[in-house]
C-alpha cells in the first residue's frame, strides 16, 4: 500500500516519518520551502527542526503526484480540509483523517466534509494523545484508528503501526472526531488557568468538567461513551491540557497572562485549531439544548466579548448541581 500525506507541518511530516518506516511515503507540503528542505537536507527545517527525515520519504509540492497512492492521510488544518481536497486531482481509495476540529462554515464534523468532497472514498479518522515531535522521534503513543469497515481498518493498520505507534481500531467514527475537536477548546480554557495562576486543583477540575461537555455534545451526535472516555476523547484532552507544546494550551496561557487573542494569533505560524471550533461547537451546542458553559466562556474570550476576570467570576458563579448534570 502507497501511502500520500497531505500536510506538510509538524504533524504531517511525523506522521509520513512513521509511514516511511512501511515504504516509500509522499508528503506534500504547500510550503516551498519545506519541499526543498526535506529534498535538499532531508529536514522539515520550517515545522521540525532538527529531526532527521527518512530517506523513503519523498516531499512533492503537486498534489497530483499523490494520485498513485492508495492511502492519503489527510493533515490539512480543519478550515482548508474541503479545498485541498476538491483540488486533488483524484480521491485515493482511503482516505485517513488525522486533522481535528468542525469545519466553521458548515458545521460538520471532518468526516462528513470529506466525504462531500470525495464521495467514493473509505473515510477512517486517527486520533489521539500524539505531539508531533514525541512522534517523530519515535517516542511512544497509542491512537485510535476509527472505521466503519473493520477490514480496511485492519488493513491500514498493517501498514501503518509500530511497537512505538501503537493503533486501537473502533467503529466509532463520530465519537473519535467529537473528542479531537472538543478538547482543543478545552485546552485553551486550561491554558488560561494556568496563565492566570489559579493552581492544579482548578486544573484538574476544569479537564473533568471539560470532559462531561465533551460527553454531552458527542453522545449528542453520535459517539459512545466508551470511545470519548478513550485514547481519542479523554486521553487526547489530558495530554492537550497538561502541556505548552500544545498550541492550544499555549494559547489560553497567553490569554490567562492578559494578552489580546489577535496578538497570539498573529505570532503563529502553526495553527491553534480551537480558536476555530469554538465558536462553531458553541452554535451547535446552543443551537441543540447541549450545555457547554466552558466552551461558551473560550468563545467569548477569544472574541473578545469579555475579559479573562469576568469569564472566571461568570464560570464560578454559576448554581451548584449534581456532578452527573
Amino acid at each position: 500500500m502507497k501511502v500520500g500525506v497531505i500536510g506538510g507541518g509538524a504533524w504531517g511530516t511525523a506522521l509520513a516519518q512513521v509511514a516511511a518506516q512501511g515504504g516509500e511515503t509522499l508528503l506534500w507540503a504547500r510550503e516551498p520551502e519545506v519541499v526543498e528542505s526535506i529534498a535538499q537536507r532531508r529536514e522539515n527545517s520550517l515545522f521540525l527542526p532538527g529531526l532527521a527525515l527518512s530517506e523513503q520519504l519523498r516531499p512533492t509540492a503537486d498534489l497530483a503526484d499523490l494520485a498513485a497512492c492508495d492511502l492519503w492521510l489527510v493533515v490539512t488544518p480543519a478550515q482548508h480540509m474541503r479545498a485541498v481536497l476538491e483540488a486533488a486531482p483524484r480521491c485515493a481509495a482511503a482516505l485517513l483523517l488525522c486533522s481535528k476540529g468542525i469545519e466553521e462554515r458548515s458545521g460538520q464534523l471532518l468526516h462528513r466534509v470529506a466525504r462531500d468532497s470525495c464521495p467514493s472514498a473509505q473515510v477512517m479518522v486517527l486520533s489521539g494523545p500524539t505531539f508531533a515531535h514525541e512522534v517523530a522521534a519515535g517516542l511512544p503513543t497509542a491512537l485510535t484508528l476509527a472505521a466503519e469497515d473493520e477490514g480496511d481498518a485492519e488493513i491500514v493498520r498493517r501498514r501503518l503501526a509500530r511497537p512505538e505507534f501503537r493503533i486501537y481500531l473502533s467503529d466509532d467514527v463520530a465519537g473519535a472526531e467529537v473528542g479531537g475537536a472538543v478538547k482543543n477548546v478545552l485546552a485553551i480554557a486550561c491554558g488560561v488557568v494556568e496563565g492566570r495562576g489559579l493552581g492544579q486543583n482548578a486544573r484538574a477540575a476544569l479537564i473533568a468538567r471539560g470532559f462531561a461537555e465533551m460527553t454531552r455534545f458527542g453522545l449528542a451526535h453520535g459517539a459512545r461513551l466508551e470511545t470519548l472516555a478513550g485514547l481519542s476523547g479523554l486521553g487526547d484532552l489530558v495530554l492537550t491540557c497538561s502541556s505548552t507544546s500544545s498550541r492550544n494550551f499555549s494559547l489560553g496561557k497567553g490569554l490567562g497572562q492578559g494578552r489580546p487573542a489577535a496578538e497570539l494569533m498573529a505570532d503563529r505560524r502553526t495553527v491553534a485549531e480551537g480558536a476555530f471550533t469554538a465558536p462553531v461547537l458553541r452554535r451547535l451546542a446552543e443551537d441543540q439544548g447541549i450545555d457547554m458553559p466552558i466552551v461558551a466562556a473560550v468563545d467569548d474570550l477569544l472574541a473578545g466579548r469579555v475579559g479573562v476576570d469576568a469569564v472566571l467570576e461568570r464560570l464560578l458563579s454559576r448554581p451548584l448541581r449534581g456532578e452527573r448534570a
